[in-house]
């Protein structure tokens, strides 16, 4: 019984004097993050590129200037000359480039904002992954050295009963060998405590081997998640969004590949400086100009008929991508809930057999030391609370992961 009483409290205590709360990994991974980092300095590139999209439609200050000089004068004609020629240039009409290159940049912004948004979720689902790995493996290392005690007791009452010539020799041999079995186990089971423990905090950015002490365990109370109808699911799933976009900029691409085809239209005003021609005295003579520019393209052999075939194709593989990540997302919710669903019930199950295999073990071993018991029923009862205990942690360690699993999934 004082077994049973110390493995219960043993369970109880282990997330009792925690420091690191799930909330405080969350924000420490997240702002340590490369992903996150990379994320934000893509839409930092989308939001440049937005902008530079835009100045299309402001007119443009441009200016040309060369000189140049010969070897030689001819006829009295300085043997150089020059010319500045600044011109501010405003496109009236550019065959919808311009609009169709900065609505593609902007819904590219809004793309790489939703791009960021989803790194975020699985930035997220990592950190409540390995938050609850740790969790699990320092339970289960603390089961296994539980184990390796029990076993130890029992086998002080093993080698005295076999001192005072109760028992046989192969009592103290079976002892002997599952204490062995016992203790290999607890070094695997210490080694992937030092795993979890070294991806725990590489993932926050801190030195590897930092000793944790966890706020929450698997075996808190985690609230079931309400279900989120697919719809909703769909509309909070920035991936989604990105998609959808990205066949809205598709579209848009369409009419930039047949804009410089289309009839071009500009007006500016420009001006020039240089020597009068022939250059014979070397004065200059400044002069200004209003220009109107129309380009009208003819033919060309097909070529916007191509390119407007090409980006129509693209947007129908955006179309159907938009789809196929509408149908993933479906099944991602339906498969998370019944994930849900069932490994919450295995944690309600896995709750009594260990209850059950604590009460068990106790009795087999107080009938073991009063010689109501072969050691054979001790050590099969110690066997029966391992297998059930490792269940249980596995099992709320499944339903853990499952409610972030369904959070990441629904985009909550």
């Amino acid at each position: 019984m004082k077994n049973a009483v110390s493995i219960i409290l043993l369970w109880l205590s282990l997330p009792a004097f925690g420091q690191t709360s799930l909330a405080g990994y969350r924000a420490a991974v997240a702002d340590y993050s490369w992903q996150l980092k990379i994320a934000a300095s893509q839409s930092d590139a989308a939001a440049e590129t937005m902008g530079q999209a835009r100045t299309g439609y402001l007119p443009r200050l441009a200016m040309d200037g060369s000189f140049t000089k010969t070897f030689h004068r001819y006829e009295g004609i300085e043997p150089w000359t020059f010319g500045v020629l600044p011109q501010v240039v405003q496109t009236v009409y550019g065959g919808g480039a311009v609009r169709a290159s900065a609505k593609q940049a902007e819904l590219g912004y809004d793309i790489a904002l939703c791009d960021e948004e989803f790194s975020r979720l699985d930035v997220r689902y990592a950190a409540d992954y390995a938050y609850w790995n740790l969790s699990a493996v320092e339970l289960y290392a603390a089961s296994m050295r539980q184990y390796v005690s029990i076993i130890r007791s029992l086998k002080e009452v093993v080698d005295r009963r076999f001192a005072e010539g109760y028992i046989a020799k192969g009592d103290v041999l079976m002892i002997e060998t599952r204490l062995s079995e016992a203790e290999y186990s607890l070094v695997s089971a210490e080694q992937s405590y030092e795993v979890a423990l070294h991806n725990f905090n590489i993932l926050r950015g801190t030195d590897a081997t930092l000793d944790v002490q966890l706020g929450q365990g698997i075996r808190d109370s985690l609230p079931m998640p309400v279900r989120v109808v697919t719809a909703e699911a769909l509309a909070r799933r920035p991936d989604y969004t990105a998609a959808r976009l990205r066949a809205e900029q598709a579209d848009w691409g369409i009419r930039l590949a047949r804009a410089p085809f289309n009839p071009q239209l500009s007006v500016g005003v420009g001006g020039s400086w240089q020597p009068f021609v022939p250059n014979r005295t070397g004065a200059t003579t400044v002069d200004g100009s209003v220009f109107v520019k129309l380009s009208v393209p003819i033919f060309h052999w097909g070529e916007r008929r191509r390119a407007v075939g090409a980006a129509r194709a693209v947007q129908q593989q955006q179309e159907w991508t938009a789809a196929l990540r509408h149908d993933d997302i479906v099944r991602e919710e339906m498969n998370g809930w019944t994930a849900l669903v069932q490994s919450r019930a295995q944690v309600d199950a896995s709750e009594e057999s260990l209850r059950i295999a604590g009460e068990n073990l106790s009795i087999s071993t107080y009938s073991y030391g009063e010689g109501l018991a072969t050691i054979l029923d001790v050590l099969q009862a110690q066997l029966s609370w391992i297998q059930l205990y490792s269940n249980a942690i596995r099992a709320h360690y499944n339903y853990a992961v499952a409610v972030s699993d369904y959070q990441r999934i629904t985009a909550q």
